[in-house]
């Protein structure tokens, strides 16, 4: 199915996939866990993906990322066609347009928050001086400017996905994926981080496309799909 909102000049299409499908095969065995998805997201939209355990919303997500390659089908992140680049073209790509926050905040136990969300900037190249600068303007950003040298374990669970939303923005992307971003956390944090979310988004004027479980918070995003024997259909 095609789900794509009207593209502007003040709202281009930050990612668009084509006909996307996604087959595993072992043996005998072949399974299309995603069939012919086609979707675009505008700059500064802000979409949720709905759907059951194992309804193939991370894979999906990997795809949109261009962390996965497709069985069928395109994927486009600011323009450019992922199938197109070599590994090394990707990861540039991957660093310059496009964020991630997972449900587990993956941050590194053996550096602080302000290294952890200043690496991204480093792999691209930036002066540490500059990059650490821009990770605690970040960081103070979204309520950590006291907890810079505090180590993933010395951090409350919603600090630390704070500190992983702050990673994911820090390089100014397009859009930012993010994977059951609340779904480790309490009610009152998952809130707190969620608003936070919609916050900078509207703030920075980045995308966000959330997959989720949780249909409470998903309906705060601009647009809701559901993803059901890996089909994806507008909500509603």
């Amino acid at each position: 199915m095609n789900s794509k909102p009207l593209e502007t000049a003040e709202h281009p299409v930050v990612l668009e996939a084509k006909h996307l499908g996604r087959r595993y095969e072992q043996g005998d065995l072949s399974v299309d866990v995603l069939r012919d998805i086609s979707l675009e997201i505008t700059r500064a939209e802000r979409v949720a993906i709905v759907g059951s355990s194992g309804s193939g919303k991370s894979t999906l997500l990997h795809l949109l990322g261009g962390l996965d390659t497709p069985s069928s089908g395109t994927v486009h992140i600011s323009g450019k066609n992922v199938a197109e680049l070599n590994q090394a073209a990707r990861g540039r790509l991957r660093n310059q347009s496009v964020g991630f926050v997972y449900q587990f905040h993956h941050l590194l136990p053996e550096f602080s928050a302000v290294e952890n969300v200043s690496m991204p900037l480093l792999i691209r190249g930036e002066a540490k001086a500059t990059a650490t600068r821009q990770a605690q303007s970040l960081l103070a950003r979204v309520g950590l400017a006291e907890r810079f040298r505090h180590k993933p374990a010395e951090l409350s669970g919603g600090e630390r996905q704070r500190a992983a939303i702050a990673r994911a923005l820090v390089t100014n992307p397009d859009i930012v994926l993010a994977d059951e971003p609340t779904g480790n956390l309490d009610e009152d944090t998952a809130d707190r981080v969620y608003a936070l979310m919609l916050e900078l988004n509207r703030e920075l004027g980045t995308s966000f496309l959330l997959v989720t479980h949780d249909s409470r918070l998903a309906k705060r995003m601009d647009r809701v799909l559901q993803l059901t024997h890996g089909e994806l259909q507008v909500q509603g």
